[in-house]
């Protein structure tokens, strides 16, 4: 049994033309506190998007912005770490039967878009919203305090050296290549 995603925004595939359409999203509280669990966040108090989309013959391509306001737990001191995400995005939603006759690896350039199947009936763009506040999300938040903290469990944090005699042998067998 699979769930409905918690900001399903399905667009008919016949309702889109040719011709550009306006899409606005905004994610309810209940949504957005849904997202939030499945993000692991500690709260998400904004997500709003902006899409156009249009068909280009099966496929349809949407291109738009979305922006949210998150805290995420600190990696370090679990600690709240608020967070403004402003990130475009460009999806080109195809269907599952051309997805599958293209072969499992495609190569992507910078100036392309992210590929998403589907039904060949139905895009959620409210779910490809989601996701892609998914990916903008940092994978390491750190508070003020993280930095202390961790080096006071003994981390070392990038760019410094490890000191005590262990440091010195360390060394000595860099300098000999062992």
């Amino acid at each position: 049994m699979t769930t409905a995603p918690e900001f399903a925004r399905p667009i008919r595939f016949d309702s889109i033309g040719e011709a550009e359409r306006a899409v606005d999203l905004e994610a309810t509280p209940e949504e957005r506190a849904a997202l939030a669990r499945r993000f692991g966040l500690i709260a998400l108090d904004r997500l709003v998007a902006g899409a156009r989309l249009h068909r280009q013959g099966q496929a349809v391509l949407a291109e738009g912005r979305l922006a949210a306001e998150v805290q995420q737990a600190c990696v370090a001191t679990g600690e709240p770490v608020p967070a403004a995400i402003d990130e475009s995005f460009r999806l080109r939603f195809v269907p599952e039967a051309e997805m599958s006759a293209e072969g499992d690896e495609i190569e992507l350039s910078e100036e392309d878009c992210d590929t998403i199947p589907f039904d060949g009936a139905l895009i959620d763009i409210g779910e490809a919203v989601a996701e892609t506040l998914a990916l903008a999300l940092d994978p390491f938040p750190r508070s003020p305090d993280a930095a202390a903290t961790l080096k006071a469990a003994g981390v070392l944090l990038e760019g410094e050296e490890e000191t005590g005699p262990f440091a010195v042998l360390k060394a000595l067998r860099d300098k000999l290549g062992g």
